[in-house]
């Protein structure tokens, strides 16, 4: 009796969640490369190492990057993207910009592969709130000076509650993607009783050309600041002044004291 042919299967796509770094190639993990390089189509956001994709993979390549107000593809939209093209048979790529589970909202495109059905899994990667205070010469902690560290989002300003909360934790404070709210922060962290000489570091464009570091006291950082901007990580603590002591920079801590007594009592 001749026996009935099963039908094909579909396509077997899935999805892979890379994090890149903070956008230097020398910093993806050997997994996110392997990822990468079996990968049929990449979607990435402009945080992640984009320059060097075309000399990692020959996959198809998509920008959906945001920057702070716009986003050229929804998060919504993203997810939709991502889900189509594994259930098209793809072997997708999703690349992001630091870990994407830190602020990377990875747990929400996780989520949406799950809710379609898809195999996905998560490759860590190198998170700015870690590397790109390295490459200022800022640990962000110091045996006697700092045995913990706080990462905050800086997208949307803090309550009073989050304000005191951070100041008295105490230990290091980092601060990603918080130029526009650096104001708010200050003045909150100033009103929680936080001293006005606390070190603050501002890193512009870690690992990348035109790398900045700018240091003030607490009391001053607004204006020290004001010509800075996104992308950028803010390091609060006593690390800050560890850092130029390991540095030999005495120019520089001699200005920061300078400021600091400047700012006592304000």
């Amino acid at each position: 009796v001749p026996v009935a042919a099963e039908p094909a299967a579909g396509p077997a796509g899935h999805v892979t969640l890379v994090g890149g770094g903070p956008g230097a190639g020398e910093l993806l993990t050997v997994a996110a490369v392997a990822a990468l390089r079996d990968a049929d189509v990449v979607f990435y956001d402009r945080l992640a190492p984009h320059q060097d994709l075309p000399s990692l993979t020959t996959a198809e390549l998509v920008d959906v990057g945001k920057t702070p107000g716009h986003h050229k593809v929804s998060q919504a939209g993203i997810e939709e993207l991502m889900v189509n093209a594994a259930q098209a048979g793809a072997n997708v790529v999703r690349l992001k910009g630091g870990d994407p589970y830190v602020f990377g909202r990875g747990g929400e495109e996780v989520a949406a592969c799950v809710r379609a059905g898809l195999p996905v899994r998560v490759i860590s990667g190198v998170t700015s709130a870690v590397s790109v205070p390295a490459a200022a010469g800022i640990p962000v902690t110091h045996r006697e000076v700092s045995r913990l560290f706080t990462v905050v989002s800086g997208h949307a300003p803090l309550t009073e509650d989050e304000h005191r909360h951070l100041t008295g934790l105490g230990g290091t404070i980092v601060v990603l993607m918080g130029i526009g709210t650096l104001h708010q922060l200050a003045a909150g962290l100033r009103r929680a009783g936080m001293r006005a000489d606390m070190p603050v570091a501002v890193i512009e464009r870690g690992y990348q050309p035109g790398q900045r570091t700018t240091i003030a006291a607490l009391g001053g950082i607004t204006a020290a600041a004001a010509g800075c901007g996104n992308p950028a990580v803010l390091v609060i603590g006593e690390v800050v002044r560890v850092a130029e002591a390991n540095r030999g920079c005495d120019a520089a801590a001699a200005e920061l004291d300078r400021l600091a007594a400047s700012l006592v009592g304000a």
